[in-house]
């Protein structure tokens, strides 16, 4: 016989989505916060050329700025409102975490709640603020500086240019944290990562035309076409597995009697992920990337200096210290936020105090040192399998001119934000499978505080319940 969360699962379907009206609302806010994001991302910033524009930025395409405009869902090339996109908040949570890591005064406001969260977030945002005043400025002497062909990119006042590109970005920057915050809480899955994911989702029917329009050509073999599909079915289902993949620990509670009963006695498992940072790692990893770029641009001219020239140079795709310092910063932030999200010691603690343990492994510090030898295992098996994800592509483009990010963090976000997304869409639906069965069962609370006792006592009036015969025959006795 099937169990009750089989017979829920089996009951989904259009007739019970179409009948989550709660379930709907929060699509269609989520759909219609994601077109406003993209609508915002082709509305141009004032005094470009877009033509020079075009040719700069084509020029520059296989560097670091092709990633960063792969992630703003074509805005920076464009220089649209969102050129920024959400990297400036995304860059502030990590700074904001690292000093939790460090600070105490910081550490004991995580620790407060609720309330020392909203605080976090609050100085989260005021960082958001300044960083991208300070990406939107170095963007702003970038663009003035640069010249095409054509002529010169900006065609109105630097002074007016600088200030009304800081204020547009920031603007849309910081909007864009707002919009991401209102899908969060309003909508269906993680606001930021939604609109990453969007963006990226956005340029993958044209990379798809211009891949195909190469193969037409001429200028890519139709055999690594095919086998270059292959590799992305195969890295699609290499990341759903891992994804998925779980070190479940068996955690054993004693016996315990209350009274004549008995409790307890049971086993259950905590469940460890391979990939406990999820996609965190290699877009912290590319945010952090983008910094030295923003700082070069304060300089890059003409008549830039050597270490500029060498730092743009080398910071390119396929480049040896581009791909170090990714590898790099991939499994420092894998291994940071894993420790970030699950503590040993905390987790071993609440074990204790609930009467569970570790079959052979003692209560206490021990469980919690071996909570952190199996965890540090299944980081290094996961930094692994995300540095090998988001090389990939970086081979791809540099040895082979693939011309669009062939996977990597791009089929890391899409494929885990589409997951986590439909693992939200599923609760949501098994909460309004629940709300349905709660309502055939009748657990309703009474219609009104008088109608029941005069129904009741009518019913008794008419016919003697069998309640009644009970009470008149013991009387009789």
């Amino acid at each position: 016989m099937a169990s009750a969360a089989e017979q829920l699962a089996g009951g989904f379907g259009w007739g019970a989505f179409a009948k989550a009206v709660d379930l709907k609302k929060r699509l269609w806010f989520t759909l219609g916060a994601l077109i406003v994001y993209r609508i915002g991302s082709y509305i141009p910033i004032p005094g470009i050329d877009p033509q020079v524009l075009t040719e700069i930025f084509n020029a520059q395409r296989g560097g670091i700025l092709g990633m960063f405009d792969m992630l703003a869902g074509g805005a920076l090339s464009r220089m649209t409102l969102f050129a920024l996109n959400i990297m400036p908040y995304i860059s502030a949570a990590i700074i904001i975490q690292l000093m939790t890591a460090v600070s105490p005064t910081l550490e004991a406001l995580k620790k407060e709640g609720s309330t020392g969260r909203q605080k976090l977030n609050q100085y989260t945002r005021y960082l958001t603020l300044l960083l991208a005043v300070f990406q939107s400025y170095g963007i702003a002497m970038g663009l003035q500086n640069s010249t095409g062909q054509s002529g010169p990119l900006v065609l109105i006042n630097h002074f007016v240019f600088q200030l009304t590109t800081v204020v547009t970005l920031t603007g849309g920057t910081m909007f864009l944290m707002w919009l991401g915050e209102q899908i969060t809480a309003r909508g269906v899955g993680n606001g930021t990562s939604l609109i990453i994911f969007a963006g990226i989702v956005a340029n993958l029917p044209s990379a798809l035309a211009n891949l195909l329009e190469l193969g037409r050509t001429g200028a890519l073999s139709s055999v690594f076409i095919i086998l270059m599909l292959i590799i992305a079915v195969t890295v699609i289902a290499a990341i759903v597995f891992l994804e998925r993949a779980q070190r479940r620990i068996l955690v054993q509670y004693p016996k315990r009697q209350v009274g004549n009963k008995m409790f307890g006695g049971q086993s259950s498992h905590l469940p460890l992920k391979i990939n406990t940072s999820g996609v965190i790692p290699p877009i912290f990893a590319s945010s952090l990337l983008l910094l030295p770029l923003t700082f070069a641009n304060f300089t890059s001219d003409a008549d830039a200096p050597a270490w500029v020239q060498w730092l743009t140079t080398h910071l390119a795709h396929g480049q040896p210290l581009y791909i170090l310092l990714y590898v790099a910063l991939i499994v420092f932030f894998a291994f940071f936020y894993t420790a970030v999200v699950f503590n040993p010691v905390e987790t071993a603690d609440n074990l204790k105090k609930h009467g569970g343990f570790v079959p052979g492994i003692r209560p206490g510090k021990n469980t919690a040192d071996y909570f952190d030898y199996v965890l540090t295992r299944l980081t290094v098996l996961g930094a692994g399998y995300l540095a090998v994800i988001c090389v990939l592509p970086e081979i791809l483009v540099s040895q082979y001119s693939v011309p669009f990010y062939f996977g990597g963090t791009s089929l890391l976000i899409v494929v885990s934000v589409t997951m986590d997304t439909v693992a939200q869409i599923h609760s949501h639906l098994i909460a309004h499978q629940y709300e349905g069965l709660i309502k055939k069962a009748k657990l309703k609370p009474a219609r009104s505080a008088g109608a029941t006792p005069r129904l009741a006592q009518g019913a008794i009036d008419q016919k003697p319940s069998l309640m009644n015969k009970l009470l008149g025959r013991k009387e009789r006795r």
